[in-house]
């Protein structure tokens, strides 16, 4: 363990603050984290006010704390605090977004292999609706988006880069700083889908220079399900009207007037998961007082740990792919149904999840694979509980075959 994560991370009590981890061994925060008791406990206490007192009332009184959402999340990506949306996942933030957006017969969109499937059918259906054309830039030798590639590829006809960030079905972090400097020299809008990125590692939104960024709290965040946010680049995006507007997001101005609102709540509605909102906040604000820097460095520790265990594994070949790998960790094992074996290791109270074609069809099919387990640390997990996952592993895998 490296100097920088002992100075900063108390692991022995992120363990014990972390309820679930005395049940079960999981290893599928690229699903959804388990949270901790300071999350958990917020979400509640709001749950149980509103039983209590009334929904409306509840949040009057929660007020301080709802507005302190913003900030809390401006500071944990480097944004301003009016950049900032709720919504209740990252895909209907996504949408939120690019939806939004203008396309007409002949734009280009840019996108990558690794393409996260909901995405992709959106360019689908823009593309079918509006006559748009969708490029997909090759990969370099590394597998992931070809910088040099996408440069070439960007012209007059350009609408739109869209990327994600970190792809579910991998531990590849795509070159997005990269990816941004060549959006934002062109003059061309970049959605970053960083719902796997957000809490794992340092995000910084001024240097991916990405207009908008779509972001969950189940995963990485560790906040509840249903939680999630948008942020919209108010240098760029501030002319940009969403394509649903309601009460909350406008201002009925005249009979047959509307104005929206100035800010990046012009995303949100009006109606939320108040308690959830809560507990996204308590979530953001553990991971700023945490530091992102040293909670990056704890997780490649454990998933670099991990792919080394599992090279010592008959018959599981790694299949990360990138310059730089994160806390996915994903593999296959020769001649055993992958969907089986996670069912075997659940019955174990192991965790872990199968990524397939389903999620992303451009990478997966094109490399020959039908499926991949997926093992995502997070740092509730200690390297004893990897021994234990690697043995088990190989355990039901012999008995599978």
């Amino acid at each position: 363990m490296n100097g920088q994560t002992e100075l900063h991370l108390d692991l022995a009590r992120l363990r014990a603050e972390t309820p679930g981890s005395a049940h079960v061994l999981h290893l599928n925060a690229a699903g959804s984290s388990l949270p901790s008791r300071r999350t958990l406990d917020a979400t509640l206490a709001h749950l149980q006010l509103e039983a209590e007192i009334g929904g409306y009332e509840a949040a009057d009184k929660a007020r301080a704390t709802l507005d302190g959402f913003y900030p809390s999340i401006a500071r944990l990506i480097g944004a301003e605090p009016d950049e900032i949306a709720y919504v209740e996942n990252a895909t209907r933030a996504w949408d939120l977004a690019f939806y939004s957006l203008d396309f007409k017969p002949g734009d280009r969109l840019l996108t990558c292999v690794s393409e996260y499937s909901s995405n992709y059918i959106s360019y689908l259906q823009v593309a079918k609706k509006t006559g748009a054309e969708i490029v997909v830039v090759p990969d370099d030798a590394h597998g992931q988006i070809d910088v040099a590639a996408l440069e070439r590829a960007v012209d007059k006809r350009t609408k739109l880069i869209s990327i994600s960030h970190i792809p579910t079905q991998g531990g590849l972090v795509q070159p997005a700083e990269a990816v941004g400097r060549i959006a934002n020299d062109a003059g061309v809008l970049y959605i970053l889908d960083a719902c796997q990125s957000v809490g794992m590692m340092p995000i910084d939104v001024n240097r991916l220079g990405c207009d908008f960024l779509s972001a969950t709290g189940r995963k990485y965040m560790r906040g509840p399900r249903g939680t999630g946010f948008l942020y919209a680049r108010t240098r760029t995006t501030a002319q940009i009207e969403p394509i649903f507007l309601d009460n909350h997001a406008a201002r009925w101005t005249g009979d047959n007037e509307y104005t929206a609102i100035a800010d990046a709540k012009r995303f949100e509605n009006w109606e939320r998961y108040f308690a959830g909102v809560i507990g996204l906040k308590v979530a953001a604000d553990q991971a700023n007082e945490l530091g992102m820097d040293a909670v990056w460095a704890r997780l490649r520790e454990l998933a670099d740990g991990l792919r080394a265990r599992l090279k010592t594994v008959k018959g599981v070949t790694l299949t990360d792919l990138g310059v730089t790998k994160g806390a996915i960790v994903t593999f296959s094992v020769a001649g055993v149904d992958h969907s089986a074996l996670k069912q075997a290791l659940r019955a174990k109270a192991i965790n872990v999840s199968v990524s397939t074609q389903f999620s992303s069809r451009l990478d997966l099919k094109g490399r020959g694979l039908k499926d991949v387990m997926r093992a995502s640390v997070h740092l509730y997990n200690t390297d004893t509980e990897l021994d234990r996952f690697v043995s088990e592993l190989a355990k039901a895998a012999a008995e599978s075959q």
